[in-house]
């Protein structure tokens, strides 16, 4: 039965109190908005829900094994202890805690942490029966003060003000990044990282440089072309980026900043015939701040400089990103807009060329060599497009 119209039918069962029948509309909706982005505690009939804010913002199965990929490629598994300090709805304590001996779960919300005691203590199948994670209701400040040291700390802060409205400074979540760091460095083991998960709204330039006495790897994540998280993993070693997209990990692209800065493209020099495909790179790369590099590593020519599509005659078919035709035919009453540095939104640009959207079509209004052209193409459909 769907939430919405449960909760219409409060009079069938007037056995529930108030708070029980709350409590019961919070498990189905629960579970309804949660079943494909967590498939395995959707399998499980005891498992309990927070409140829909905790199911909207908590990370996705998917991206939660991710992480435990990161700290496998670090060297991290089968290490002796894991502090989640910002435990919420615990996605990422449960999927990140087998991979360690002792976790400590912390989280400052009473509810939060009664959800979290109950679904941590549910038998498993799939989870080594030895995992245990410890439940600690309290602020991730007041907890440091007495914690011992970790081989991987987590923090995944939140990003909304007192008064509800988003934030996008680290200095503005809470806890704050930028102060606490220094303490958490003194609560790391001789080996041991921090592993943070940031907003895709926040500057990941700026929050770089905030938190810039800690060398860190980047990731970013995305699926199905969105990105969803930014990870940062404290690095010894010279610090890499990675933007992946985990409807397809195989066109991860890590790269360096360095190499990013020193990249030399080649740049269009005209719309001649040698531009036969255009390309959009994913919006990880975009994230990630690859423009150059993707360009040259592929072969690819970038339109202008401040235009992030690149093109080629030949088809470059493995590209981490969206791939045109361009066609000779003129579309004349669907076709979907896209703009890219182009004088014009796509709103006006519809409305200036009479377009309907849809259909196959595309119009690509963008600038080449500071000159805004237009591009009418068709999407080059291959094994890796996305579905």
């Amino acid at each position: 039965m769907q939430a919405q119209n449960l909760a219409l039918q409060r009079d069938k069962y007037k056995h529930l109190s108030d708070e029980q029948w709350r409590w019961w509309l919070q498990q189905v909706e629960g579970k309804e908005r949660t079943a494909d982005k967590l498939p395995t505690f959707a399998a499980i009939e005891e498992w309990w829900y927070p409140i829909r804010l905790s199911c909207e913002q908590c990370s996705s199965e998917f991206t939660a094994k991710y992480k435990k990929e990161i700290i496998q490629r670090n060297g991290l598994l089968a290490k002796q202890s894991f502090l989640d300090l910002t435990g919420g709805y615990g996605v990422d304590t449960f999927f990140l805690s087998d991979a360690f001996e002792h976790t400590d779960y912390v989280e400052q919300n009473a509810e939060l942490c009664r959800i979290a005691t109950h679904n941590f203590s549910l038998p498993i199948p799939s989870r080594p029966k030895d995992t245990e994670i410890h439940v600690h209701h309290s602020a991730a400040e007041d907890f440091l003060k007495s914690a011992g040291k970790y081989d991987l700390i987590f923090l995944d802060p939140a990003r909304r003000d007192s008064h509800g409205g988003k934030v996008f400074r680290l200095e503005d979540c809470t806890p704050n990044m930028v102060e606490l760091l220094p303490d958490l460095l003194e609560h790391l083991t001789a080996e041991g990282r921090l592993l943070l998960k940031l907003s895709p709204m926040l500057d990941l330039t700026q929050a770089v440089t905030s938190l810039s006495v800690v060398s860190w790897d980047v990731h970013v994540v995305a699926v199905k072309n969105e990105v969803k998280e930014v990870l940062l993993l404290s690095q010894r070693q010279p610090p890499t980026i990675t933007a992946i997209d985990l409807a397809h990990p195989e066109k991860a692209f890590t790269f360096t900043r360095d190499e990013e800065r020193e990249a030399l493209p080649q740049m269009i020099q005209d719309t001649g015939p040698n531009i036969s495909f255009l390309y959009e790179p994913n919006a990880a790369i975009l994230k990630a701040g690859a423009y150059k590099l993707v360009a040259q590593r592929f072969g690819l020519h970038k339109l202008d400089a401040n235009t992030h599509l690149y093109a080629s005659d030949q088809l470059i078919p493995n590209f981490p990103g969206r791939i045109w035709r361009v066609t000779d035919a003129k579309a004349n009453v669907q076709a979907n807009i896209i703009c890219r540095n182009y004088p014009l939104t796509p709103e006006q640009l519809k409305k200036k060329l009479h377009l309907r959207d849809g259909g196959t079509a595309f119009v690509i209004g963008c600038r080449v060599n500071g000159k805004p052209t237009l591009f009418f193409a068709e999407r080059v459909e291959d094994i890796h497009a996305e579905r």
